[in-house]
């Protein structure tokens, strides 16, 4: 008979991590504590000049955590869901089931789709998309289809998922070519620097892992987790910074650390010059 779908190690994905060496219920112990370390409590927010902050969020570091000032509540919906993403992570290196896998990716994939739908700047819209509500349909349907693709080749889903920064590191540069604020700038560089690391562990992790096994070291996916964590901790200001740039420029976003903009490691948010009405 086949096995469950939900049962262990039926996803066709086993990372390099032993398995149950460390628990019997825990497949991979190391991936999926990473998990819940990058998507631990944080702080993002944006400030009024005067340091009255406007909104605070206690999920920065789970993935795709946009938040935009006239969007707020659909902010908080995109956050709902990457923390769900967070979860089926978890979920999926516990057990290594196949439901575990598609709830893994699809959460993801759908979490992106609503982030590109709300957030995409309208300057970069097909000529053939005329408004915000037509790009949402447009986003939807090419997000359903994905998701039908998803179960033709599950071992390619991720690498379909990762593409996906490709495009966006395209917009980062685009962006980058029209805006001569230093503060940007940096914050790119930092945030290009984490996912270069990041994605150099998740492909040493799928394409060496013989190597990394011999020398008894297989914990490079675990590395992803946070590092694509950390990528997303300077992502999210950005996203924020050119949406207020865009959609309500006489706020005069300003990117900002905290504790200080000369700490080695601090957290970044955006800083206006003036209140704005809440959602």
């Amino acid at each position: 008979t086949m096995p469950s779908i939900f049962s262990y190690l039926s996803s066709e994905i086993d990372w390099c991590e032993s398995n149950f060496e460390r628990s019997e219920i825990i497949a991979e112990y190391y991936n999926t504590v990473s998990v819940g370390a990058s998507t631990g409590p944080g702080s993002c927010c944006w400030e009024t000049r005067d340091g009255a902050a406007l909104l605070d969020s206690l999920f920065l570091l789970i993935p795709l955590n946009f938040l935009v000032l006239e969007g707020v509540c659909m902010g908080n919906l995109t956050q709902s869901a990457s923390f769900l993403a967070g979860i089926f992570s978890s979920y999926f290196h516990m057990t290594l089931s196949y439901v575990g896998q598609l709830l893994d990716e699809l959460s993801i994939l759908w979490t992106l789709a609503a982030a590109y739908s709300f957030w995409y700047p309208k300057v970069y819209f097909p000529r053939c998309i005329k408004s915000r509500k037509h790009f949402f349909w447009l986003s939807g349907v090419t997000t359903v289809v994905s998701t039908f693709l998803s179960f033709v080749k599950p071992a390619l889903n991720a690498y379909a998922l990762n593409c996906i920064a490709f495009h966006l590191l395209y917009l980062t540069r685009k962006e980058l070519k029209k805006c001569n604020d230093y503060r940007v700038h940096r914050m790119a560089r930092i945030m290009i620097m984490w996912w270069v690391l990041a994605i150099t562990s998740w492909l040493s992790d799928r394409w060496l892992c013989g190597f990394w096994q011999m020398i008894n070291f297989p914990y490079f996916h675990s590395f992803w987790h946070v590092l694509i964590a950390m990528s997303l901790l300077y992502c999210c200001p950005l996203v924020i910074y050119f949406d207020v740039t865009y959609e309500m420029p006489s706020f005069k976003p300003k990117l900002v650390y905290w504790p200080s903009d000369s700490w080695p490691v601090a957290v970044p948010y955006v800083e206006l010059e003036q209140s704005h009405k809440q959602c």
